[in-house]
């Protein structure tokens, strides 16, 4: 495996770096003490070519390769302290934008990427249920067939981006007797009649990524709008989770490394008992530990995104990264915190903020049971 980077890959990594501290630098504090969604950096974010980076020239994207887009979403988590503005971005990247390139129509890709590449088309996944969790094939939406369509009833919850949507990509089930293989992807758009978006759902971290349920009361979809063949929900949906937790803790990496970073400069900076906190062996080893965490899980992102590129499976090691990168950037936000001391715990440092975002990073694409679980039954436990 060659994880070693050309001068180009470097130099845009710089680039995005550069991109996100001068244009990315705005308040989140502010923003995410009133759950802000910033609007203007997303489209900024775009115009920079983010959103539309792996994804084929004829729709506005940059047709970067894996490790490429890697190595950018690290970049912009080391550059941009908005960590739920990264999160959204990935959120519809990979659950919402992958799955229509690489299981829609011609004219479904047409009318959704280059908008969603633009920043001008905004998208949300809905798979989860106020029932349906982990076990997320036992969904209760139910999509009836009709006469030129289908019409969908039930409802989701915990949708990134639903609150400011323009399209959901929707997962219900035309024959629950088939369970998994009878649940099928729609995409819906905002303003469809029976879909209606819940009031925005308050949450620990990630305030700046809005979250919302998505409601469906006699919700007619024309079959145009649904995507892949009827029952194709479960291999849409497990081909999207396989990027999901392959790249949206890549920009951990990159936040983990500028914590490091601060907490380092804190540690030499800051004195107690006639010395720097630095010289103290309890601080000292507790950032040593933050550095171990940091290469281990950087090792293990680069390998699921080399194993993509050469088109191998890599279901056990996006679960290894999954579940690694998501505890060690929580255990390493206590260590930052503690580093700092009561400074830390206050919100003005920015430093509680990435332990809250962090703690997500466990819930989110598959808890970390869910990946323990599939590794287990990977080994032939």
């Amino acid at each position: 495996m060659d994880f070693s980077w050309s001068d180009e890959q470097l130099t845009y990594r710089n680039a995005v770096i550069e991109f996100a501290r001068k244009e990315l630098s705005y308040d989140v504090m502010a923003l995410d003490r009133d759950d802000q969604f910033p609007h203007d950096a997303w489209k900024k974010c775009a115009n920079f070519g983010i959103q539309g980076l792996p994804f084929p020239e004829e729709y506005g994207g940059a047709e970067a390769d894996i490790m490429t887009t890697m190595l950018t979403m690290e970049g912009l988590g080391y550059g941009c302290r908005d960590n739920g503005l990264i999160f959204a971005m990935n959120a519809q990247m990979w659950s919402v934008q992958m799955p229509i390139l690489s299981f829609g129509t011609d004219e479904q890709k047409q009318k959704y990427l280059p908008g969603m590449c633009r920043g001008d088309i905004i998208g949300a996944h809905g798979m989860s249920e106020p029932d349906s969790g982990s076990d997320a094939y036992s969904l209760r939406t139910r999509a009836e067939r009709v006469d030129g369509g289908y019409v969908l009833n039930g409802s989701k919850t915990f949708v990134t981006n639903a609150p400011v949507a323009d399209v959901a990509l929707v997962f219900a089930s035309v024959n629950p007797a088939r369970k998994m293989w009878g649940i099928t992807g729609f995409l819906v758009e905002k303003g469809t009649p029976g879909f209606t978006i819940g009031k925005p759902i308050d949450k620990m971290g990630l305030r700046t990524a809005p979250m919302a349920e998505l409601i469906f009361e006699d919700c007619f979809i024309p079959e145009e709008n649904r995507l892949g063949p009827e029952g194709a929900g479960s291999n849409i949906f497990n081909d999207s989770m396989e990027w999901e937790r392959s790249c949206i803790l890549g920009s951990h990496v990159g936040a983990m490394e500028r914590q490091i970073e601060e907490a380092v400069q804190y540690a030499n900076e800051r004195e107690q008992f006639g010395q720097s906190i630095g010289k103290f062996q309890s601080v000292a080893n507790r950032i040593v530990d933050m550095k171990v965490r940091l290469e281990t899980a950087r090792l293990l992102l680069y390998k699921v995104a080399w194993l993509k590129k050469q088109g191998k499976p890599a279901v056990m090691e996006a679960a290894l990264a999954k579940l690694y990168l998501s505890e060690s950037f929580v255990q390493s936000g206590l260590d930052a915190i503690r580093t700092y001391g009561g400074y830390g715990y206050m919100t003005e440092f920015e430093v509680e903020r990435n332990l809250r975002d962090a703690v997500g990073g466990m819930l989110y694409s598959g808890t970390s049971d869910i990946q323990r679980n599939i590794i287990a039954r990977l080994m032939g436990l």
